[in-house]
C-alpha cells in the first residue's frame, strides 16, 4: 500500500518482543558465580579499572610538582578510596554492581586550580601539597550538591520524568562519547595497542564458538588472557632494545618500564585523610568543581541505567537511583578528604566489562573492590599491574565503551521508531550531543582556552566542562524535550516508552524492586525506598 501504512498479514515476522530484564546473562545481580570464578571475574574488574587510576594522576601530578614517589602514592590513594567507594554503592547505593573510580570531568576544573599560580613554591613537592590541598577543599564542597539532591530525594522527583527515549541519548553517549580515549590511545603505540584489539574481539567472539570448553573460559576472561599475552610481548619488545632509540613520547607509551610506578611505590602503606595536609578553600575553585560534581551526576546516571541493564536487574525505581546519587556524593566527599587528585563517578569501562563477561553478579564486583584495597596499601604488588602500557588500556575501552553505547541504544525497543516526534528527539540530541562537545574540545585544543575565555577561570570552567561532555548535553536536550514537547495524544505516552517504565516509579509496585534494590541487613525498615 502506498505510505506504507498498511496492516501487518498473517505470515509477516513478528518484531523482537521487549524485555524489560535483559536475557542470556549468565549470572545477574543476586547470582553469584562460583567463588573460585568469581575472584577471577572480580580480579579482571580490578584490572579494568586501573586504567582510568593510572592515567589521570600520571597527567596531573607532574604539574603539581610531584615526582614519581608522590605519582604512586596518589594512584595508591585513588585505588583506595575507589574500593571504598564501589563497596558503600553496592551496599548502601544503588545497590547494583557498579565499580565508582575516577572521572576525566574533574581533570578540567583542577587543572584550574594547578595552573591558577597561587601556589608556587620553589619546592617542588611542597608545591604538590599545596596545590593538593586547593583541589581536596574544592571536591569536598564539590561533593554536598550530589549528596543534597540524593538524599534529600530532588533528583527522585527529577528522574520520575525520564522515559526509555530520553534514555537513550544519555546512555548511548555516556558510551560512544568516550570515543577520544580508544582508538586514538591504540595507535599511540600501534604495533601493541592493534593486537590487543585484534586478540580482545578474537578470544571473546570468535574463540568460544570454535572451541567448545563448555566453562565459557574466553568469553568470560578474554580481558585476562589477552592483557597476558599482549603485555608480554611488549615486555619482551622492551628488553629486546626495539625502542631504545625512539623518540621519549614512543618509549613513554610502549615501553613496559616507563611507569616509575614499581621503584616508587612504598612496599605496605595505608592512605588516611588529609595526608597531604588541611585542605585550603577558594569559592571559585569550589564554584567550578561543583559544576563537575553536576556533570558526572548527569553522566553516572547514564552509567548506573547501562549497568542495570548489563546485570540484567529491572529498571531503577526513581528512589533507588537517588540514593545511589547521593552515596556517590559521599564517595566524592571521600576522593576530597583522602586526597585523590579526582572525583568519583560510574565506571563506564567496568559497566562494559559486565556485557563481555555476561556476568552481572554485585559480588563479583565486591571482590574487585577487595582487590583495589588490597593492592592499594600493598603498593609494590598493585604498582607492577598498574605499569600496564596505556595503549592496551586503549583497546579495551574500545569494546568497553562501545557496548556502554549499544546497551543505550537497546532502549529503543520500548519506543515507537515510527513517529516522528521520536525521530526527532532522538537524531537532534544524538547530533548536538556530538557537534557541541566537538566545538568547545577543538576551540580549547587550537587556542589552549575554551570558547568561554575571561579572567575568572572557574566561570569558565563552569560554563566550558559541561559543553564539553557529550552524555551530558545528549541526556540534557533529549530529557528537555521529550518532556516540553506538546503531547496531542495519549498514543505519545507509548511512543516514548514510558508505560513500560510505569510499574517501576515506585519501589512497592514491582516485586523484583525489592530483590535487586532492597538494603541489606534488614535496614529498608529503617530507611523505607518510596
Amino acid at each position: 500500500m502506498a505510505g506504507g501504512g498498511g496492516g501487518a498479514k498473517a505470515d509477516e515476522p513478528a518484531p523482537h518482543p521487549p524485555k524489560d530484564q535483559l536475557p542470556n546473562v549468565s549470572y545477574c545481580i543476586t547470582s553469584p558465580p562460583p567463588w573460585p570464578e568469581a575472584i577471577l571475574l572480580g580480579f579482571q574488574h580490578y584490572i579494568v579499572m586501573l586504567g582510568t587510576t593510572v592515567i589521570i594522576p600520571t597527567a596531573l601530578v607532574p604539574q603539581m610538582g610531584g615526582g614519581n614517589e608522590e605519582k604512586a602514592k596518589v594512584i595508591q590513594t585513588l585505588l583506595f578510596v575507589a574500593g571504598l567507594n564501589t563497596l558503600l554503592q553496592s551496599f548502601f547505593g544503588t545497590r547494583l554492581p557498579a565499580v565508582i573510580g575516577g572521572s576525566y570531568t574533574f581533570v578540567a576544573p583542577t587543572i584550574s586550580i594547578i595552573l591558577s599560580g597561587r601556589w608556587s613554591d620553589p619546592d617542588p613537592v611542597q608545591k604538590f601539597k599545596k596545590t593538593m590541598r586547593a583541589i581536596q577543599g574544592a571536591m569536598i564542597i564539590a561533593s554536598t550538591l550530589q549528596i543534597v539532591l540524593g538524599f534529600s530525594g530532588l533528583w527522585r522527583n527529577i528522574v520520575r520524568f525520564l522515559s526509555p527515549l530520553s534514555a537513550v541519548p544519555l546512555v548511548g553517549l555516556a558510551g560512544f562519547g568516550l570515543y577520544e580515549f580508544g582508538f586514538p590511545g591504540v595507535v599511540r603505540c600501534v604495533e601493541i595497542g592493534l593486537p590487543q584489539l585484534i586478540f580482545l574481539v578474537i578470544i571473546s567472539q570468535y574463540l568460544s564458538h570454535f572451541i567448545h570448553s563448555g566453562k565459557n573460559i574466553f568469553d568470560r576472561f578474554a580481558v585476562l588472557i589477552s592483557v597476558a599475552i599482549i603485555w608480554i610481548y611488549a615486555h619482551l619488545l622492551t628488553v629486546g632494545g626495539a625502542y631504545n632509540h625512539a623518540a621519549p613520547k614512543t618509549q613513554t607509551s610502549c615501553r613496559t618500564d616507563r611507569a616509575g610506578l614499581v621503584d616508587s611505590a612504598p612496599w605496605i602503606r595505608v592512605p588516611y585523610p588529609f595526608q597531604w595536609g588541611p585542605p585550603s578553600f577558594d569559592a571559585g575553585e569550589a564554584f567550578a568543581m561543583m559544576m563537575a560534581a553536576f556533570v558526572t551526576l548527569i553522566e553516572s546516571t547514564g552509567g548506573f541505567i547501562a549497568v542495570s541493564r548489563y546485570a540484567s536487574a529491572t529498571h531503577m525505581p526513581p528512589s533507588i537511583l537517588s540514593r545511589g546519587i547521593g552515596w556517590q556524593g559521599i564517595g566524592i566527599l571521600l576522593s576530597g578528604v583522602f586526597g585523590t587528585v579526582n572525583g568519583s563517578s560510574v565506571s563506564i569501562e567496568n559497566a562494559g566489562l559486565l556485557a563481555l563477561t555476561r556476568v552481572g553478579s554485585r559480588r563479583v564486583v565486591q571482590i574487585s573492590a577487595g582487590f583495589m584495597i588490597f593492592f592499594s596499601i600493598l603498593g609494590k604488588f598493585g604498582a607492577i599491574f598498574a605499569s600496564i602500557p596505556a595503549p592496551i588500556v586503549a583497546a579495551l575501552y574500545c569494546l568497553f565503551f562501545a557496548y556502554v553505547g549499544s546497551g543505550g541504544l537497546s532502549f529503543l525497543q520500548f519506543c515507537n521508531l515510527n513517529s516522528f516526534r521520536t525521530k526527532f528527539i532522538l537524531g537532534f540530541s544524538f547530533f548536538l550531543g556530538l557537534s557541541v562537545p566537538q566545538y568547545f574540545n577543538e576551540y580549547e585544543a587550537i587556542n589552549g582556552y575554551g570558547p568561554v575565555h575571561t579572567s575568572a577561570r572557574w566561570f569558565n570552567n563552569m560554563v566550558n566542562v559541561p559543553f564539553s561532555s557529550e552524555p551530558f548535553v545528549a541526556g540534557i536536550l533529549a530529557y528537555f524535550l521529550d518532556t516540553t514537547l506538546p503531547k496531542k495524544d495519549g498514543s505519545i505516552r507509548k511512543d516514548r516508552g514510558k508505560h513500560w517504565w510505569d510499574k517501576f516509579q515506585s519501589f512497592k509496585t514491582d516485586a523484583r524492586s525489592e530483590e535487586f534494590y532492597s538494603l541489606p541487613f534488614n535496614l529498608n525498615k529503617h530507611f523505607p525506598s518510596v
